[in-house]
Parts: C-alpha cells; structure tokens; sequence
C-alpha cells in the first residue's frame, strides 16, 4: 500500500503559475503510472495528466495540453505538476494517485491509491 501526499495548491491570478507535489511513502513509484485528477465543485472528478513509470511517456487532457507539464523524481519519491497559464476553470481539488499500470492512462478506474487532495483557486 502507498500512501500520497498532496501539497502546493493556494490562491493564484489568472495568468500565474503554481507547483503542486505529491509525496509517496510505503511502496516506490518505481514500476507503476502516476496521475493527477481535480474536481472542481458541483462536477465529477477529472482527468488531468499521467506519467508512466519510468518518465518515458506523458498524457494530458485536452483542457490543460501545452499549459501543463507532469514530472516525477522516482529516487525522491515524489510527483509533481507544473501548472502554467492558470484559469478560474482550473480552480478545484487537486488529487494524486498511483495506478495499476505502468503505462499511464486517463481513466479513474485505474488508480488504487488516492491522496486527500490540495485546492487550486485561480481568481479572475
């Protein structure tokens, strides 16, 4: 079982940046895809970006493509998602997870471990 840790969310411009991680302990990265989901109130949780488990291959929704950049650190344990070019649509809970698969993949059904989440607000 790995527990995730989620951190780096805050209130941010229209326009700004922000670095959110997710700390792992009790298993490795090593050998499973990692993602980043957020719900936002009022709808379904989302996909927003995953990365497989040796870095070598990234895939992101349409919505946050080009504005948003997936890394991990698997001797740190640690995830993290560069976010660029923020919206007030991007505001909502961010969560990560580990998945099954060593490919990444977009589908929430794929994901066994889940953080708590930390919370984006981008005010416009």
């Amino acid at each position: 079982q790995v527990q995730l840790v989620e951190s780096g969310g805050e209130l941010v411009q229209a326009g700004g940046s922000l670095r959110l991680s997710c700390a792992a302990s009790g298993r490795t990265f090593s050998g499973y895809a990692m993602g980043w989901f957020r719900q936002a109130p009022g709808k379904e949780r989302e996909f927003v970006a995953s990365i497989a488990w040796n870095s070598y291959t990234t895939i992101y929704a349409a919505s946050v493509k080009g504005r948003f950049t997936i890394s991990k650190d698997n001797s740190k344990n640690i995830m993290y998602l560069q976010m660029n070019s923020l919206k007030p649509e991007d505001t909502a809970l961010y969560y990560c997870a580990s998945s099954i698969w060593p490919s990444p993949t977009s589908s929430s059904k794929d994901y066994n471990n889940w953080g708590q989440g930390t919370q984006v607000t981008v005010s416009s």
